[in-house]
């Protein structure tokens, strides 16, 4: 029983530097390639076209991208023959050639449905807003954490927070895949996600500590994993096949919320277990820190 708890001690502390080592790898992708901000960010045209269902994807992208000088965003609308297209206002957007035009060579006829423009003021108001709405959430995170647990056990919560959502912003900067709304709201689930796994495994810390003052804090977080460690994999194995249906079956649109998810919901798990009960372990969090204090009567 001792190797075995003294061998989950090494594992957590082990883990614990892989996170921190991706934090580093993360913040310096961010910082060195920053993010591939979405036309839900950055303003654009998003136009439905309806072809014959015969003509795939890679027929439709050389011909827009040459004709209109950029990357053209072509996905399937979720209908045989109906795409959804996304791409930047062109600089002259009045001699520009139409949709039509640029996919006349695919000799079939061609539908436009509908075409909106997002203009860059939208677009740096959803950002601004969509920066807030991450923010409100976080400084409401720490109240409550700060509220339910001693500081000590609320910094594992806290950092594992941190450590999943700067790895998914480290993941689309390393892969430039699109950020867009549908990936910030998945951003924001992921930060309840990851804060009610850590919350489960403190609270049982926390009622390990006052049931059984006397034990090693080393020996306590291992008992509150080994108590935990079933629910957590279920939780999260229920979680990550329904997130990979939601990727798999999704379609385009859909890809960057589900592939967020995905990883967030792995890091979740991850650094709930090692990250949230190393660093309380590191800052010394011991049993009196949640004992009752003596009432004392001043003469």
């Amino acid at each position: 029983m001792n190797f075995t708890m003294k061998n989950a001690t090494k594992w957590r502390h082990f883990t614990s530097a892989v996170s921190i080592l991706l934090m580093v790898i993360s913040i310096f992708m961010v910082a060195t390639r920053g993010l591939n901000w979405g036309l839900d960010f950055t303003g654009g045209v998003v136009s439905e076209i309806q072809l014959d269902s015969k003509i795939t994807s890679s027929e439709i992208e050389p011909l827009l991208n040459s004709g209109l000088n950029q990357e053209v965003s072509v996905v399937s609308a979720g209908e045989q023959g109906r795409w959804v297209l996304r791409y930047a206002v062109p600089e002259n957007a009045e001699q520009a050639p139409s949709i039509k035009q640029l996919l006349a060579p695919l000799a079939t006829e061609i539908s436009v449905l509908n075409t909106s423009i997002v203009g860059p003021q939208v677009g740096q108001e959803l950002a601004e807003q969509g920066g807030l709405a991450l923010l409100v959430a976080v400084l409401c995170i720490l109240g409550y954490l700060s509220y339910r647990f001693e500081w000590r056990l609320a910094s594992g919560s806290l950092f594992a927070l941190a450590h999943d959502v700067i790895f998914v912003l480290g993941f689309f900067a390393a892969t430039q895949m699109e950020f867009n709304l549908t990936v910030l709201a998945a951003v924001m689930a992921i930060l309840g996600y990851s804060l009610n796994d850590s919350i489960i495994i403190a609270d049982r810390i926390r009622e390990l500590l006052i049931a059984k003052p006397n034990k090693p804090i080393q020996d306590i977080n291992n008992e509150a994993i080994a108590a935990t460690f079933s629910r957590t994999l279920v939780t999260s194995g229920t979680t990550l096949m329904t997130v990979g249906a939601l990727w798999l079956l999704g379609g385009g649109p859909l890809e960057g919320f589900a592939i967020a998810l995905f990883i967030g919901i792995i890091t979740g798990t991850w650094s709930s277990i090692s990250v949230g009960t190393s660093l309380p372990e590191f800052f010394g969090l011991r049993a009196e820190h949640y004992m009752p204090k003596p009432i004392t009567d001043e003469p």
